[in-house]
């Protein structure tokens, strides 16, 4: 259910505690509990099923029946949904999984600083962890950010996210992302089509962070006048990055020169990002990957920020970081 959220919306939710062990979330403004709820009650079921408790909306209230302690994370998860739904109009269903398995049962995130929110024009990105919070407030006050960990970390889309408002606020002139051209353990053989159409897939997840964030038609007008641009780090080499927002992505499969290649294209009023994950190097040699070395010579100068993620950041299905657990236990 999408409703177009109002400025003068009262977030202020009242709570009132029985002695059954219910406790009731009452809300002042109608529009915002149905956001809240959903369609047919389908955000509260999906609330209830995660969290094994029992939900009913009544009125203008949402009464929760658990034990204490769940009672206090489900309103919690249920005061954060209702924020969710105040900046972006609409509640998705990994907001829900996110509200429990992220900010509440785990305490990783209380009330996020406003300062800490990248509001895109499609939506407003809240960090979901301390890491995040520390990687975003990174990623606007320092020349060159490092970051390390899992996939579904959000160390693409964030960086994305924030080189974005950059580029609308004209901060910046340009934002350019770039990925090594290494296949992920397969042999594609030979690629059809012209530089771009070769080039293309191994980018494609820059893409998809883009169009999440922007009108599709905006970003590829965006893309053709040259304030996007999306290359392979091959093509990097012999630039200065001037008035730019650049992003590596994928680093891990990027030699230990191609790095230092990449780094030293900063130029005057430029960021650069270098995200990877150090478990997925798809390098024929895995001791040719630069991404850790870059980290240990570099993180004690002033100007360089190095965030390293794990699976507890991990913002996508929570299975996604059960996996990621698993893996990372057996290799060590």
């Amino acid at each position: 259910m999408s409703i177009k959220p109002k400025k003068n919306f009262d977030t202020n939710l009242k709570f009132v505690y029985s002695d059954n062990n219910t406790l009731s979330v009452i809300f002042h403004n109608n529009d915002l509990l149905m956001g809240v709820v959903g369609e047919f009650n389908k955000n509260l079921k999906e609330l209830e099923k995660i969290t094994k408790s029992n939900l009913y909306s009544r009125g203008n209230s949402i009464l929760i029946k658990s034990t204490p302690q769940k009672n206090e994370e489900i309103k919690n998860a249920i005061q954060f949904l209702a924020n969710q739904f105040i900046n972006n109009g609409n509640i998705e269903n990994k907001d829900i999984l996110s509200s429990i398995d992220k900010f509440m049962i785990n305490e990783k995130v209380k009330n996020p600083n406003i300062t800490d929110i990248i509001k895109t024009p499609k939506k407003s990105i809240i960090p979901r962890s301390e890491k995040q919070k520390k990687y975003v407030r990174a990623l606007r006050q320092s020349d060159v950010v490092i970051s390390t960990g899992p996939a579904g970390t959000g160390k693409t889309f964030l960086a994305v996210a924030v080189g974005l408002t950059m580029l609308l606020e004209k901060k910046i002139e340009r934002i350019i992302l770039s990925r090594p051209a290494v296949e992920a353990g397969e042999r594609l053989g030979f690629l059809p089509g012209d530089m771009k159409e070769k080039v293309d897939p191994y980018l494609r997840p820059l893409y998809d962070s883009l169009y999440d964030l922007f009108h599709f038609e905006k970003i590829q007008r965006m893309i053709e006048i040259g304030d996007i641009e999306i290359a392979p780090l091959a093509f990097i080499r012999g630039r200065t990055l001037k008035n730019s927002f650049a992003i590596l992505d994928e680093a891990q499969n990027a030699t230990d020169t191609q790095i230092k290649m990449f780094l030293t294209r900063i130029g005057e009023n430029s960021k650069i990002v270098v995200n990877g994950d150090p478990s997925q190097i798809d390098l024929p040699n895995k001791n040719m990957s630069g991404l850790d070395r870059s980290k240990k010579l570099l993180s004690h100068l002033d100007e360089i920020s190095v965030v390293d993620f794990d699976h507890l950041d991990v913002v996508r299905h929570p299975l996604v970081s059960k996996i990621v657990k698993a893996y990372s236990n057996q290799n060590d």
